[in-house]
This record gives C-alpha cells, structure tokens and sequence, in this order.
C-alpha cells in the first residue's frame, strides 16, 4: 500500500501540521464574544449628535522596532497598520472663533500651524519613514533612503534662505527630494551602499517537506523488473545567519525516506539523515564591522538627518506664518488707515455742501472734495479686497481643509500688533554668524550626511579586496530502515529475481550488524554519537584581475566626498552672507520706520495747522483734504515699514538658527501636532479693542 509504504513521511509531516495549527490557534487567536445575556436588550439612551470630527495628534511610533514575535508568533508575518491621514482640522480653531469671526494672536496662529499646516503633516511622515529604514537595516538589507527636502512656499508666504528671498510672494507647494541618490542640500550620492555582500543578520529557517512516487521503465539488464516503483518522502531543513563581523552560519538537517519495488536495493524501506553545521568568516573583503554594518550607521544618520529636516521644516514654515501674519496686519491696518480718510473726506464734503449753501466757498472746492471721496473708496475698496486675500492665505495655512462653510467665510481679525522694541547696543557681526554656524540646521544636515559619505566611503574601499573566506564545518550521517525481502533467502538465491547476492550483517553497515531494521531513532542516534562523520576547513579565494569597477566605484565615492566638503564650506559662506543681510536688512528697515514715525508726525502737524487755517477764514479745504491725503499715505507708509521691520527680525532670527528658541517652540509639540505649550513670539503687542475693519454687509453673518 502507498500510505504504508510513505508512513514514516506520512506521520512526520501530520506532527509537524498539528503541532502548527496547535501554536497559530493558540497564540494568534481572536478574543471571542461575550456570551449574551437571555434578557431581552433595554433600549438605548437617545446619542447626542456627533460632534464636528476634530483632528487627533499623531502617536509618536518608534518604527525602527520589530513587532515581537511574543506572545503572538505571527504578528512579524502581518501587515503593519497605517492610518490613514486625518484631515479634520483642530478644535482650537473652534476656540477661536467668536461671532463668525477668529480672533487670531500671532502665538494662537503660530500653534495652528504646528497642529494643521499641511506641509508639517507632509514633513512629519518622513520621521517615521526614516525609522523603517533603520528597521530595514538592523535586518541587513541596504537602506531605501528619506525625503531630506523642505516643503515650502505655502501660498503667500515667502520665505528666506538658501533657496529664497523674504517676501517671494504667493507659490504652489514644492517638494524637494533628498537622501539616497540625492543626498542633502542637492548633492549626488550615487555610492551609498556600494561595498561587500551582507548576509542576512536576522536567521532564515527554510523547510522542505516533500512526497514523491515515481515510476521508471527500466532501461538495464541488471534491473530485473520492467518498471521501478520508488516512493520517496523528503523532510529537509536550513538555518542561515550572519553577524556583524563578517561570519556567516548555516545548519542544514536532511531526512529521506524511500520505498522501492526495485529488487537489487537492500533496504526497503530505507532511511537517511544527515546533518552539517558549517561557519564562515570573511577575512579580506567583508571583514569587520564596518563593511557589515554600514547600513545601520547609514540609517540612524539618515534618521538624525530627518529629525534636522523636519527642525528645518518648522522653522521654515513657522517663517513664513509669521511673515503671513504681518501681511495680514498691515493689510487690517491699512483698512483702517483708508477708512479714516474716507470719513474725513466725506465730512469735509459735507461741510463744503453747507458752506455752498451760504456762499461761502466756491463750487470748485465741492468738486475737488467729491474727487477726494472717490479716490478714497477706491483705496479703501483695494485696501478691503486686499484684506480678504490675506485672510483666506492665512486660514488655508492654519487648516487642514477650508470644507466648513463657517470656516470658510469666517473673517480673520488679527488680535496682535507690532511693538518696535527700544534701541539696544547692535550685536556684533561675528557673534550673530558663531550663532548661525551652530545653529543653522542646514550645516548639521551636511555635517551628519559628511559622516555617512566617510562611512561609506571605507566600505568601499574595503570592497576593493579580494575575496578571501575561512570557513569549518563538521557534519554526520546516518542510515536506517529494514531489509528488502528480495535480499534475504531464498530469494535472493533465485537469479531470475536477483543477482543471487543476499544480505549478510558481517558485511553490511554497522546499523544492521544485527541484521535490522534500524528506526528513525537508531538513525538519528547516529549522528550523534559520529558514526559517519564530515568535517573539513577549507580557504575560498576570489581575486577580481584589474578591479576596474572596484577602482572606478571606490574613486568616485572619494570624489563625492570631497564635493561634500567643498558644499558644506559653501553654505557656511552663504550663511554668513544671510546674517550679514539680514543684520543690513534690520538696521534699513528701523531706519524707514523712523523715517515713516516722522513723516506721519510732520503731515499730523501741518494737518492740524491748516485746519486751524481754515476755521479762521485764511485757509481752504482743497489744501485740508491734500494735508489728510498725504497723512494717509505717511501713515499707510509706517504700517508697511513696521511690517517689513517685524519680518526683517523674522528672518534674523531664522539666519542665525534660533527661530525656535527665540518663539518657545517645542519640537515635541510639533512632532505629536498638538500644542501643549503655546508659542510666545517676542516684540509683539496685544491690540486694544480688537474690531471689524469690514463693512456690515461683507461680514460673515
């Protein structure tokens, strides 16, 4: 019979299937339901409706962590869950809204940004990007890389830098790439990863169960039947892992069990097992640590570089909120500014109408007032639609999405003003360039990238040996089954049957000296006590000629190198230029707000004299409305420049790399985007009686 003749297979394979349904049941099962009650169900409590879905912050995951094979031996075989990206915006939006309208300080905007702005949802998944590449490592594959770009250009943001200039104006996002085949600040890194072989650090356990019943027609005079029959079972096993120093192990068990019609075998059936234990150590190329673990290093770089960029993101982001907060200001300002204007117009208009009444004024200075009126509703149109603009940027900038109507149409009053701080000693040049070649987190990303360029770099030059391997193994073997029939008498005696040879257990193998059968226990007690042993120690030695590739791959990676250190000294110069800049930027730029302070002054002045004129009969309301016409310009003109002032200070503090530090951002906060320390940006005032600059009618009901 088949399942007599495969029962030692046929029993091996069934223990091996329980015993795995057995451990997969019991360590991966589901938690079951709890038995229901007999009671009929009570009726629930009437639910409130759902509230407007807010978004949750992020958990901050260490992915560069195996999912542990304990309890649950198969949770490193399921799929990991992501998910998905949750859109909802913050309720501290909710917060700050009052009458359809968001009360925004520049700290409750900066907080917004580091809960919604879509660029640090972007920049934030690369954290976790770069922790897979770690885990990918420590298992000894190569690394797949990390985004080191920046995402930047938040609509009306504009912002400074190696790659910018303050006030750029409105753009589409961008996104820059970095890391393998990129490398940071757009440098090429074509030889990451190049150099020896790596085997595998976490151990591969292969199997092999395998029945087999073959037939063959005989095609020799010396098989004395017509067609063999063989039936052969096969239970194979491997292990293989290396390690960090460049040896390699590998295990291999093997077991066949065979049963053939073939009369001229000795053993039906029969049974075979042989083990080998072999170990391996690279002497010359793939010696070491460093060749085998240059991955690993790579990666926890790679994965401090991503840390560096996202710094990088937040402060860039956070510049160009703050840079959209005083575009936002000086355009709520500059409402206000326009509207005044109007109203002196309209009442000088008024007062010409009257004086024209009793013949006191010419009609032309009622025409010139009527031109004054219009030109002023026109500015203030511009000024208001101007406003508008600037406060959809700024809500598309602090939200994940714009899909709530009140959101949408809700105004936004900006409840922080500029505060020019008291003139203080200038800080010397060099002490600002020291904070920024310390600070400037581009450097450090060049810095760490330099030190995966010189890792890499000696694996290469490693790669450039031969190959030499030293390896020993030691292995057994050991047979068992029971005799064939057609070996023993008669027969064996009968040459039409056999080659009339029968078996002896003087001459057969030491299992069957007593003549058999051996079970499988005998032919694993074989291998044990040595009765067939292997063993041997052997050198393998593979010697490239020319090396031509190894001497192009290990030139180039030196080549990159030295470029890496060539553009790290370049940034350090383009950063001492931005300090420099900016430092020149500041000093302008309070000197223009002097300049507007004194200009609005003077025009204050002459306003007020020629007012007093005209009530006296001396002066002319055509000479008024140009005085109130050039006040608001002058006035117009120091809104802008303490804007500009306010951004100037912005972008010094993000040239010398302690944006930061100087607004008390937390990187913890904005890694988990939720805010549990509000910002507190210096120089800034809260605005008295905060109000609607807007018209009745455009203000959201």
């Amino acid at each position: 019979m088949l399942f007599a003749r495969f029962n030692f297979v046929t029993r091996y394979a069934s223990a091996i299937v329980l015993i795995g349904t057995l451990v997969a049941t019991s360590w991966a099962q589901q938690p079951q339901p709890a038995p229901q009650s007999s009671a009929p169900a009570l009726p629930q409590a009437p639910q409130p409706l759902a509230a407007k879905s807010q978004a949750q912050p992020d958990v901050v995951r260490d992915y560069s962590k195996p999912r542990s094979q304990f309890p649950n031996v198969l949770a490193p075989y399921k799929p990991g869950l992501v998910a998905p990206p949750n859109l909802s915006n913050t309720s501290r939006i909710d917060q700050l809204m009052h009458d359809g309208k968001i009360m925004l300080s520049i700290n409750d905007a900066i907080a917004l940004t580091l809960e919604n702005n879509l660029d640090i949802v972007l920049a934030r998944y690369n954290l976790n990007i770069a922790d897979t590449d770690i885990l990918r490592a420590l298992g000894g594959a190569n690394i797949l890389g990390v985004n080191t770009g920046i995402v930047q250009n938040t609509p009306g943001g504009g912002t400074g830098g190696l790659s910018g200039t303050v006030g750029s104006g409105t753009g589409g996002t961008s996104v820059a790439a970095g890391g393998v085949g990129t490398g940071t600040n757009g440098l090429v890194s074509s030889t990451l990863g190049i150099g020896s072989t790596i085997t595998s650090f976490d151990p591969t356990v292969t199997g092999t169960l395998q029945m087999d019943r073959g037939f063959a027609e005989s095609t020799s005079v010396f098989t004395p039947v017509p067609v063999v029959n063989t039936n052969t079972g096969t239970a194979n096993f491997s292990y293989l892992q290396g390690f960090h120093w460049g040896t390699n192990l590998s295990v291999g068990f093997n077991n066949t069990h065979i049963t053939t019609s073939n009369p001229t075998s000795s053993y039906t059936p029969s049974l075979a097992s042989s083990f080998q234990v072999k170990v391996s150590q690279e002497l010359l190329q793939g010696f070491g640590f460093l060749p085998n673990t240059r991955f690993i290093r790579i990666a926890k770089n790679n994965r401090e570089i991503s840390d560096i960029a996202f710094r990088l993101q937040i402060i860039t982001t956070v510049d160009q909120i703050e840079n959209l907060y005083w575009n936002l200001v000086y355009a709520y300002e500059n409402v206000r500014v326009q509207q005044e204007a109007l109203a002196f117009a309209q009442r000088t208009l008024e007062d010409n109408k009257k004086q024209l009444q009793f013949g006191t004024v010419p009609p032309i200075q009622v025409v010139s007032a009527e031109s004054t009126v219009s030109t002023n509703q026109q500015n203030v149109i511009l000024a208001q639609t101007n406003l508008e603009l600037q406060e959809l940027l700024m809500k598309n900038a602090l939200s994940r999405n714009l899909e709530d109507p009140t959101l949408a149409g809700a105004e936004v009053i900006p409840t922080s003003t500029m505060q020019l701080p008291a003139r203080k000693a200038v800080v010397p040049t060099q002490d600002l360039i020291n904070d920024a070649l310390g600070h400037r987190a581009e450097l450090s990303e060049s810095r760490v990238d330099l030190n995966s360029r010189e890792i890499n770099t000696k694996a290469v030059r490693n790669a450039m040996l031969p190959s030499l391997s030293l390896y020993a193994y030691y292995g057994g073997s050991g047979i068992g089954g029971n005799v064939s029939p057609d070996a023993l008498p008669p027969t064996c005696l009968n040459p039409k049957s056999s080659f009339g040879k029968c078996f002896s257990p003087t001459t057969a193998a030491p299992p069957f000296s007593n003549g058999g059968p051996v079970g499988y226990g005998g032919t694993l007690d074989q291998l044990v006590t040595s009765a067939a042993p292997d063993k041997g120690i052997g050198l393998t030695l593979s010697i490239p000629l020319r090396n031509r590739v190894a001497q192009a791959d290990q030139v180039r990676a030196e080549l990159e190198y030295r470029q890496a250190q060539v553009r790290l000294q370049q940034l350090e110069n383009q950063v001492r230029i931005e300090v420099r800049n900016a430092q020149f930027d500041a000093q302008q730029n309070r000197a223009s707000v002097d300049a507007a302070q004194a200009a609005v002054d003077f025009q204050r002045q002459t306003l007020d004299a020629d007012q007093k004129k005209l009530a006296v009969g001396v002066g002319t309301s055509t000479v008024v409305l140009q005085d109130q016409s050039l006040l608001t310009a002058a006035e117009s003109n120091l809104v802008s420049a303490m804007a500009a002032y306010e951004k100037s200070q912005v972008e010094m503090d993000r040239a010398t790399g302690l944006l930061l530090d100087h607004a008390g951002i937390v990187m913890a906060d904005a890694e988990r985007g939720e805010v549990a320390q509000m910002p507190n940006v210096p120089y800034v005032a809260a605005r008295e009686n905060p109000q609607s600059v807007m018209p009745p009618a455009q203000q959201p009901q």
